[in-house]
């Protein structure tokens, strides 16, 4: 597993404007692009959401973004070109060549920051960044979910449900600097506990040759855990997908719906245990993603938090564990700002 440093002094806090001009700012998931300027250190705006479908490639996006009328009013200002840019995109970086596995972008980071005229262009995984953002959010940017008291100087852990299942931590080290681990731990083998989610695993195993902990704790994932609930009670599935399945959970319009999204949010407490054990995560594990935010008070009252500390003879240890939903809107913006200042700082 590899890291990524970033220093708390790189913290973003309002400031004069960056002596380089406005930075870039991005983060990419298999559904949305989300871009941004950061005019000055903790300045952040001009934010806008693109479509990655809507979009042949993520340079033609990126194009896309700084024409539009507000952003390019700030590029003509800075005299016609953004210098310096960072994008978090949800898919493991592992040299120049990025090919998503969420989405049909693929790119050459090194052509990519030519193409677009940068002079730095960092990329690095999403949930590297959305974790490095994660010591500086406020007690208004997050909301606990059950008990637990973080540890200062502890680690701290982060997993995410929506187009796929992110997983990342903080390790924390000298002079106030954290490690972000570039994790793909959403891939893990799936754990079921009980005997409902083993025969929704075996009718996921029908459709999958490997069923990762992300074919579950994601959209499609919601929609796989449907089927599999219809399969174990003996009735009709219907062709309904996670925005419906959601919303007549969330309206108590369907009792086999509720029953999927509870099941999510327990699997979804495994699957935030297990990172809690391995890990050692006493600073807190943090939850992002755009599924379980929408879930609301139907998560706080779920039974994730039970399963989060259902792990035996180590359900004390993680009973101290806080678990939190980040409820900030773009936090991983917060994050890859930082990258990007400690990527300049020592130039």
């Amino acid at each position: 597993m590899t890291s990524e440093p970033i220093s708390s002094s790189c913290v973003p806090t309002p400031g004069a404007p960056f002596p380089g001009g406005p930075r870039l700012l991005a983060d990419v998931g298999g559904t949305n692009a989300r871009f941004a300027l950061e005019m000055s250190a903790g300045e952040i705006g001009h934010i806008h959401v693109l479509a990655c479908a809507a979009h042949a490639s993520l340079a033609d996006a990126l194009r896309a973004y700084l024409a539009l009328p507000d952003v390019a009013q700030v590029v003509a200002l800075a005299g016609g070109a953004i210098r310096h840019g960072a994008i978090a995109i949800a898919n493991p970086v592992n040299g120049d060549l990025v090919r998503m596995t969420n989405h049909h972008w693929q790119f050459s980071i090194d052509a990519l920051r030519t193409e677009c005229g940068f002079a730095v262009l960092e990329v690095v995984n999403d949930f590297t960044a959305l974790a490095s953002s994660l010591p500086f959010l406020s007690d208004a940017q997050k909301r606990q979910v059950g008990g637990g008291e973080a540890k200062a100087g502890a680690p701290i852990g982060l997993i995410g449900a929506g187009t796929g299942l992110g997983v990342s931590g903080l390790i924390p080290g000298k002079d106030g600097r954290w490690t972000a681990l570039l994790s793909e731990g959403g891939h893990v083998s799936f754990s079921p506990v009980n005997p409902q989610e083993m025969a929704i695993l075996a009718h996921a195993w029908t459709e999958f040759e490997h069923v990762s902990a992300e074919r579950f704790m994601s959209g499609v994932g919601i929609e796989l855990i449907y089927r599999g609930l219809c399969q174990y009670r003996g009735v009709q599935a219907e062709a309904i997908a996670v925005p419906e399945i959601v919303g007549r959970a969330l309206a108590d319009e369907c009792a086999l719906c509720a029953e999927t999204v509870e099941t999510f949010c327990r699997m979804l407490g495994t699957v935030a245990g297990n990172l809690g054990v391995t890990l050692g995560a006493l600073g807190g594990i943090y939850i992002g993603g755009g599924i379980v935010p929408r879930l609301g008070a139907r998560f706080d009252s779920s039974g994730f938090r039970a399963r989060f500390e259902q792990k035996g003879r180590f359900s004390t240890y993680l009973s101290q564990i806080p678990t939190y939903v980040i409820t900030a809107e773009y936090p991983a913006f917060v994050g890859v700002a930082a990258i990007l200042a400690e990527k300049l700082a020592a130039k």
